[in-house]
């Protein structure tokens, strides 16, 4: 006997000695030979200019080869620069004014060259160092206007700032004035507090914060020493920064150096590569230094990296390709397995095979009913020769009653519904019944969306007024609005700006009218105590406004990205909001219920998380996620019909067991996903 095991163990270790390793995956693969270099960014066409002594340029080097493939060699150049003493050129590629004057960058590398001409003006002017745009980006940059040290409500050990510098003019109050000046002290810059602290030669529980020798040293020394110039309110800010290049393809394994330009009210740009902040939105995909250069991992898909400088954002994308190669696929029978598919071929990622029947019936009826199949069920599905059979059984299901109670529960927590105490019951109990016969009669999702944030009256007419019973407050109705509806989280904009999105406090409060004229009213019903909660719901007439709290505005209900709308005086603007809501135009709506029903399919969102799609956080997958919201607008927001769309792909019915090149793979559906 252990002969014959020995022998099986030595048969068992030859099959997999023996087994064909798949082959490496070539990623972008060869690229040929390099035929030509190019310094970068050069908008214009025309070189760059820099302005002031201040100013720095971070440039970029692509190397384009005779494959087509552009690749990065920003560290791979040598700089020279002619004439000498206009600038300087360091081996990062960041260039620095030196005097007055013209000079060309030549970047060289693998017996190529290329030329990029650049002015410098402007470098012997004493031009006030303006607070606002060059003092508080510092802060800023090295953490210390950030909500874990100085920018928190209360400050940190008696000093304060602004959270993330959107408040410059609170900023100036508290550094130069508050503390009767101590922090700060134009005889002997260097020995002014705030820069002791921040070099370390004072004790400070933030740690170093910079070197002496550093460019934010040398602009926050300079500041002082004029005397702390405050700037104007006419002074220009930043309307928008931009990432360059936009998106690029790039291997696995390879970096990226990028550049970051911002634009101001007045029209002239600056590059901020080096003040502004950096984050991947997939830290396993990528990662971005302080200085803006990328570095992909191993995982291969996309990956956005958001860039962030005076409460503007932008993104850079990379695609990341596998580069394995793509064969029997299987067949596109919709929109979902085109884009889904198309994806995998550009990334070079094999699809699983399509499950067998039983994988397939027991994962349809998990995901559709939430329970399993009877074992008859099971029996009479495989015995079944109709190729239709799939598609018949998702169309069983969503006729089903479990189908209404699955998701019914589903629904029912993400609205909140929750019996909080007796006289909750009968309440809460009609509000579950409602959702349950809109999703068992298919109800339009937008009807469904109206019938509740537009709810007027009692529960026993309208149920979906049970709905504020526990977002009783407007910034709850209008932050759970958002959320849910829209798939915006806008939760910062209620206190200052939005640090990773571009709404404001008035786009906030804008929103926020659609809810003005809310009001509540205590109803006794047969049976129930005099101390049951407001229970009707009532549009109040009058001029539907929210005031800005800090500008102290009054604004006009306004969609999110749209202008303010005029709304009669005796009209409910919760209407006009759905009205904005279903209109097919709305880059909202639509999206977030795809993408939300896509992550209950398939445990994750195109978006992800699911509730949280802004520009920095873009899809994984743009034309699916598209697709699916133009699908489900031009069915007048079916939801059996996307439902039925979603589980009749391919995509959803491939099995879950990984090959060779697809275990990593988490975002482009290359597999069924196993949940928890």
């Amino acid at each position: 006997m252990q002969v014959v095991f020995a022998a099986l163990a030595v048969m068992s270790l030859t099959t997999v000695v023996n087994a064909a390793a798949p082959a490496k995956p070539k990623g972008l693969g060869d690229p040929g030979a390099l035929t030509s270099l190019k310094v970068e960014p050069n908008l214009a066409k025309k070189g760059i200019t820099m302005r002031g002594r201040d100013a720095r340029q971070q440039l970029y080097i692509t190397g384009v080869y005779s494959s087509g493939q552009l690749r990065d060699f920003t560290h791979k150049v040598k700089f020279s620069v002619a004439p000498a003493g206009v600038l300087k050129v360091d081996a990062t590629g960041l260039a620095t004014p030196s005097a007055d004057g013209v000079a060309v960058v030549t970047a060289t590398a693998g017996g190529k060259s290329s030329t990029l001409k650049i002015t410098v003006e402007g470098v012997t002017r004493q031009i006030p160092i303006n607070f606002k745009n060059q003092i508080v980006p510092i802060f800023t940059k090295l953490g210390c206007n950030s909500g874990g040290c100085h920018g928190k409500a209360s400050g940190q050990n008696g000093f304060k700032l602004s959270l993330l510098g959107f408040y410059p003019g609170d900023d100036y109050e508290f550094l130069v004035k508050e503390g009767r000046g101590r922090r700060l002290s134009s005889a002997s810059p260097g020995e002014s507090l705030l820069l002791l602290k921040a070099v370390g030669r004072s004790p400070h529980g933030g740690g170093k914060r910079m070197d002496v020798d550093s460019h934010e040293y040398r602009l926050i020394y300079r500041w002082v020493e004029q005397g702390m110039p405050r700037g104007s309110a006419a002074d220009p800010v930043v309307s928008s920064i931009k990432c360059y290049p936009v998106t690029r393809v790039m291997d696995r394994g390879s970096d990226q150096q990028i550049t970051t330009l911002a634009t101001y009210s007045d029209g002239t740009v600056e590059d901020v590569t080096r003040m502004a902040l950096y984050e991947a939105n997939d830290t396993e995909m990528a990662e971005a230094t302080v200085t803006g250069l990328i570095k992909t991992l191993d995982l291969a898909g996309e990956v956005a990296i958001m860039a962030r400088y005076q409460g503007q954002v932008s993104t850079f994308r990379a695609t990341i390709p596998l580069g394995a190669t793509v064969a029997n696929l299987p067949a596109e029978k919709n929109l979902v397995d085109k884009a889904v598919f198309g994806k995998l071929k550009l990334l070079g990622i094999p699809a699983s095979p399509v499950a067998d029947d039983a994988t397939f019936l027991r994962r349809v009826y998990v995901d559709v009913t939430g329970g399993l199949p009877s074992a008859k069920e099971v029996a009479k599905f495989l015995a079944d020769e109709d190729p239709k059979k799939r598609d018949k059984a998702i169309d069983r299901l969503l006729d089903s009653s479990e189908y209404a109670d699955y998701f019914t529960n589903k629904w029912n927590m993400v609205l909140r519904n929750k019996k909080r105490g007796n006289d909750d019951t009968g309440s809460t109990y009609a509000f579950y019944r409602w959702i349950w016969n809109s999703l068992y009669n298919n109800k339009p999702y937008d009807e469904f969306v109206r019938e509740i944030i537009a709810a007027s009256g009692q529960w026993t007419e309208s149920p979906g007024v049970v709905w504020f019973r526990e977002v009783d407050q407007v910034n709850e109705q209008v932050e759970d609005t958002a959320q849910l509806f829209l798939g915006l989280r806008i939760q910062c904009a209620r206190c200052h700006h939005h640090p990773f999105e571009k709404w404001s406090q008035n786009d906030y409060y804008g929103f926020s009218a659609f809810f003005s004229r809310v009001t509540k009213k205590n109803v006794t019903l047969a049976g129930f105590s005099r101390q049951a909660r407001d229970r009707r719901i009532v549009h109040n007439p009058g001029a539907a406004t929210a005031k800005n709290p800090r500008s102290g505005d009054n604004l006009k209900p306004t969609g999110l990205g749209s202008p303010a709308l005029e709304i009669p005086a005796d009209h409910d603007p919760r209407q006009y909001l759905a009205d904005w809501m279903a209109r097919k135009d709305n880059p909202f709506f639509a999206h977030a219920l795809v993408n939300r029903y896509w992550k209950h399919f398939f445990d994750r969102g195109i978006v992800e998380p699911e509730d949280d799609m802004r520009a920095t956080n873009p899809p994984s997958n743009p034309e699916l996620l598209n697709g699916l919201a133009q699908h489900f607008i031009a069915s007048k927001f079916d939801i059996k019909g996307l439902v039925r769309l979603i589980c009749q792909s391919n995509t959803y019915q491939l099995s879950s067991l990984p090959n060779d090149y697809n275990l990593k793979d988490k975002q482009n559906f290359s597999r069924y996903y196993p949940k928890r």
